[in-house]
């Protein structure tokens, strides 16, 4: 590809399928152009029109870190137009659920709205878009779920997946289609003079990219290159300190240094702490945060986000407990764990189905459905599936089979969210497991750790960690390297709760390594001599002293 790559970065490019250096230039150039996107144009010309006769704008969001960062850039943007006659409702999921309901377009109509514009939301609010319309407002969706059969009758949609829409990148997130709308809504005030006519100057929208970058990964959209773009732009930002206040807040009480920020972290340190507001109060708390310029407050926010974040952990904890015993009790009783899991239970915490469902998933392999109680009689679930399964589609196969069986239904290949009657939950349940049978078909039934092969000793080096983490946003299908080898065990002992911490050496020279969330009845061994991982090249920092760490995925004997 190119002669002045490092050896180890040309490797994992060419594992990932690169074939060309253009593939992984990040420079802010090499973004789509906005114009690709159906829609588009309309939905500009609106937006730009309700700001010249100070409409009043609301922006609907969605309760998760993809809703709250989309809304916090057009709630920026606008301002930054010049518009101050706008204002955001997120549903509180407990009270409202998703998307533009019926329910929350009398809300806004109850605030004097007259415009909306629906942010990772809308393409499947048929209902809510027409109780809008017929209210009188005028309504552009920007959203990027995949579109059922019947498209709501906006006045615009923009969203790269639904039908006749040529632009290249299918997987950008909510937030990144929103930024696209604001950057097509900024171009058209710039050549239409606003700026200029109202002493206003010019916004630079690349100064929201941090936003967008949160958004994108903590959505966990695949990181195909256009978003590689977004992100590592964003990246660029906040590692040079001049992120949002909010965001250099969150990393400020989570003790993560922005100047060494990778994308891992916007998914597994930012992300959560963001998602803790709509799991278990109100989103509005995270939007606050990014949109807040007083550095006081933001640390205020921060915090609160923190000890929800704290309080979550605790919640998912306990419901994985309970529901691991449940399925434990079922396979010991010499029954086999259908195709596709089922959970429910009537006191599962509604903002935390969707982690318990992903955990789930992850353990036993298998497509899994967590619900939990919406009213006396409907039920809420969230979904997680694994490579092959589209559940998305799945679920669109049981409705059609069984119409009516599910009441709601929506997302993406590997996440989606429904809503039913608890009376039938059972009848679901059939039909769910049949359907997921049938499309694991010769796919496979265990989770594979697919390795970019083995390092030498030589090549495990803090050098190569930095350049890895550094290099390029890592993501979903555009995967964080992952190294494997046998090892000699020199110690291992149980650190926290259930982190094995070990000492081991290849050729002669220790390592450090680290394995979180062990199954203690497994480990630590001391019978083990030799270990089989599959780790991370990561970077410890301890008492100000820097080395290169195994972040261990995997262990095994190799006695």
């Amino acid at each position: 590809m190119d002669s002045q790559l490092p050896s180890i970065l040309d490797r994992l490019y060419r594992n990932r399928g690169v074939t060309d250096v253009a593939q992984i230039q990040t420079q802010i150039k090499k973004l789509r152009h906005y114009n690709e996107l159906k829609g588009i144009e309309v939905a500009s010309n609106l937006i730009c029109e309700a700001i010249k006769q100070s409409k009043a704008i609301c922006i609907i969001g969605d309760f998760d870190a993809d809703g709250a960062t989309s809304t916090a850039i057009c709630m920026l943007a606008l301002k930054a137009f010049g518009h101050k006659n706008v204002d955001y409702l997120v549903p509180n999921r407990f009270d409202f659920g998703y998307g533009l309901s019926p329910e929350i377009v009398d809300v806004a109509y109850q605030q004097k709205a007259e415009f909306i514009i629906t942010v990772d939301n809308g393409i499947s609010c048929v209902e809510g878009v027409s109780h809008a319309k017929e209210l009188g407002m005028t309504v552009v969706v920007t959203d990027h779920h995949l579109p059922g059969f019947r498209l709501p009758n906006a006045d615009a949609i923009v969203n790269p997946n639904q039908p006749g829409c040529e632009f290249a990148s299918k997987n950008l997130a909510g937030v990144g289609v929103a930024f696209y709308v604001m950057l097509a809504v900024k171009a058209q005030l710039q050549n239409e003079g606003w700026f200029k006519q109202k002493d206003i100057l010019v916004p630079n929208l690349a100064n929201y990219l941090d936003i967008v970058a949160l958004g994108t990964v903590a959505d966990v959209v695949p990181l195909d290159e256009n978003n590689r773009v977004l992100v590592h732009q964003g990246l660029q930002r906040i590692r040079s300190g001049i992120a949002r206040p909010g965001i250099r807040a969150i990393l400020e009480v989570a003790a993560r240094p922005c100047h060494k920020l990778s994308s891992t972290d916007l998914g597994f340190v930012l992300g959560p702490r963001l998602n803790a507001a709509g799991r278990l109060d109100d989103m509005s708390l995270g939007i606050e945060c990014l949109l807040t310029e007083d550095e006081h407050i933001a640390r205020q926010i921060a915090a609160r986000l923190d000890a929800l974040n704290l309080e979550r952990r605790e919640i998912e904890s306990s419901m994985k407990d309970e529901a691991e015993k449940a399925l434990e009790a079922f396979i010991s009783q010499g029954n086999e764990l259908p195709s596709g899991v089922v959970l429910y239970q009537s006191d599962f915490h509604q903002g935390v189905i969707g982690i318990l469902a992903g955990r789930l998933k992850e353990k036993y392999y298998r497509p899994t459905i967590v619900f939990a109680q919406q009213d006396a009689e409907s039920i809420k679930g969230s979904a997680r599936s694994v490579p092959g399964v589209h559940i998305r589609d799945l679920l669109e196969t049981v409705n059609t089979q069984n119409p009516g069986l599910i009441d709601k239904f929506g997302g993406h290949a590997m996440a989606a969210g429904l809503s039913l009657k608890i009376a039938r939950l059972s009848e679901f349940k059939l039909a769910f497991e049949a359907a997921v049978a049938e499309a694991i078909k010769g796919l496979p039934t265990q989770n594979l750790i697919l390795s970019d092969g083995t390092l030498g000793c030589q090549e495990i080096n803090i050098e190569n960690a930095s350049l890895i983490k550094l290099a390029v946003p890592w993501g979903q299908t555009f995967e964080e390297p992952l190294f494997d080898g046998i090892f000699q065990m020199r110690s291992q002992r149980i650190v926290g709760k259930n982190h094995l911490k070990m000492v081991v050496s290849l050729d002669g020279i220790e390592f450090d390594a680290i394995a979180f969330n062990i199954d203690l009845a497994t480990w630590p061994n001391q019978k083990v001599r030799q270990v089989a991982l599959a780790y991370k090249l990561d970077i410890n920092e301890f008492r100000g002293q820097i080395s290169v760490q195994l972040l261990v995925q995997a262990l095994e004997s190799a006695d």
